[in-house]
């Protein structure tokens, strides 16, 4: 039961990063925010680790847990939120986000010895294409040509930095608990977090409301709840299977910014969604072989 509810609770935690980052960023430096979310995050999942009595990782695994949680932690959250806040349109971003599947399937295929059926393959086509014409008024609307090139090459290796922190997940680590796993990565973005605040050298934080309850929803929903859900998604059902999920995004987000902030959906963006979720739910449908994962 846990495998059908975790990909739609996953879905739908991380849909509001965007929203969450929309709010934040006029009150308070995104290096800033991301330090503190990093950092309160890996105190919580320590605690919960040692509640568990979870072994702690050592040696070349606690180095590759590191390296996990800069790249998909650290990276590319730090650099993302730094394009959205120096001129990167919140929509280009979820458009360079929604890339990150095929740079997962492409690389698990080359790197990995995967092999995919043509069916997720034209599942990830298909998706694409949906979150294309979601997006697109979006883009129109946003003035593309006027992005500078370092927020554009920011977004695309933050893309680059979460297709590889997700792809370790696979290695030899995914047998370690989720919460002791968490700690450390969520420190590995931690640091990362910490040496962009203080090489960016901004500290603005006017202690607005929504700062504190973005903070806490950052913290307790994105950071512990979601990324868990992540890792978990990865470790039992494969890392390009799990990414396709990402393709949803998008569109949710873009309909809980319609809720929230009355953006409306138009008729292409409409059925752009609708062509996302069916070619998730084909990329998704590989048959009935079931992979073989250590326990967590």
């Amino acid at each position: 039961m846990f495998a059908i509810i975790a990909p739609i609770l996953f879905i739908l935690i991380w849909s509001t990063g965007f929203i969450v980052a929309r709010a934040m960023v006029p009150h308070g430096a995104p290096e800033l925010i991301l330090a503190l979310r990093l950092t309160a995050t890996t105190l919580l999942l320590a605690g919960a680790a040692l509640y568990a009595q979870q072994g702690w990782p050592r040696g070349k695994r606690l180095g590759l847990h590191l390296m996990a949680g800069a790249m998909l932690h650290g990276f590319y959250l730090t650099l993302s939120w730094w394009a959205v806040n120096n001129g990167m349109p919140a929509g280009i971003m979820s458009l360079l986000g929604s890339l990150q599947p095929l740079m997962v399937a492409v690389a698990s295929v080359a790197l990995l010895g995967d092999r995919l059926p043509g069916r997720a393959w034209g599942g990830l086509a298909i998706a694409i294409f949906g979150v294309g014409c979601v997006l697109a008024p979006a883009l129109e609307r946003s003035g593309a040509g006027g992005i500078g090139m370092l927020p554009a090459v920011a977004g695309m290796l933050a893309v680059l930095g979460m297709a590889g922190g997700t792809l370790i997940q696979r290695g030899t680590i995914a047998g370690d608990g989720i919460a002791v796993s968490g700690a450390v990565q969520n420190a590995g973005g931690a640091l990362v977090a910490i040496a962009a605040t203080l090489l960016v050298g901004e500290y603005r934080w006017d202690g607005a409301p929504i700062l504190w309850i973005g903070l806490g929803w950052s913290v307790l929903g994105l950071s512990a709840a979601g990324l868990s859900l992540l890792v978990w998604l990865v470790r039992h059902q494969g890392a390009t299977r799990m990414s396709m999920l990402l393709l949803l995004v998008p569109p949710l987000a873009a309909i809980e910014a319609w809720i929230l902030f009355g953006e409306r959906l138009g008729p292409v963006q409409l059925v752009g969604f609708a062509l996302a979720l069916g070619g998730v739910l084909l990329g998704r449908s590989q048959g009935k072989k079931v992979e073989v994962v250590e326990p967590a």
